[in-house]
């Protein structure tokens, strides 16, 4: 959770850098909507629980308001506070994240993908270095560390780390150590 000004310039330099970007530039509003979409996110999680000021409530207000619009653009139901650093979200399109879901640092997410409750207050924990793959559905589950979701898994019993998972149930079909978000992160930008 972002709770302090340094602890928002960590959350954004791991966001930028889970993209392939190595800083911040002006025109990366137009040319690279997702990692704005994320940082107007963060700055809005800032915000929300930091400021609480009349100040901060206005400015969190604004912050807010921009990130809905710019996710309802693309698709995305993302509230605040529940990604840990270093986000990256791989494509425009439908993604609906439950408010009461918790995922930890490094997660890869696909379009398409739901993080939903399986009632009676069961919501998705997902752990570090996650991969979830297009079309994928976690419903109240927790998701181990080092974990890949398969495209098109629904994941409804809990995951325990290093596994592979895909299907419908989702079922393990191997295990590994590795990070998968490793494997399918982008490459790093090129020095000029």
């Amino acid at each position: 959770m972002i709770d302090s000004k340094e602890s928002l310039r960590h959350y954004l330099a791991e966001d930028l850098a889970a993209h392939g970007l190595t800083r911040w530039r002006a025109h990366y509003r137009l040319t690279q909507r997702i990692p704005y979409f994320q940082r107007l996110l963060r700055k809005s999680e800032y915000w929300a629980n930091v400021r609480t000021d009349p100040i901060g409530r206005v400015v969190f207000t604004w912050y807010q308001l921009r990130t809905k619009l710019l996710g309802e653009r693309m698709g995305f139901t993302v509230p605040r506070n529940v990604f840990g650093p270093g986000l990256s979200i791989a494509h425009v399109g439908l993604l609906c994240v439950n408010s009461g879901a918790r995922v930890g640092a490094r997660c890869r997410i696909h379009q398409g993908v739901t993080l939903g409750n399986a009632g009676e207050g069961r919501w998705p924990v997902i752990g570090d270095d996650v991969f979830i793959g297009p079309n994928a559905v976690v419903l109240g589950a927790t998701v181990g560390n080092r974990v890949e979701i398969r495209a098109g898994a629904v994941v409804l019993r809990d995951i325990p780390d290093g596994a592979h998972v895909a299907g419908v149930p989702a079922k393990i079909i191997s295990r590994t150590g590795e990070s998968p978000v490793a494997e399918a992160s982008l490459p790093a930008p090129s020095q000029p």
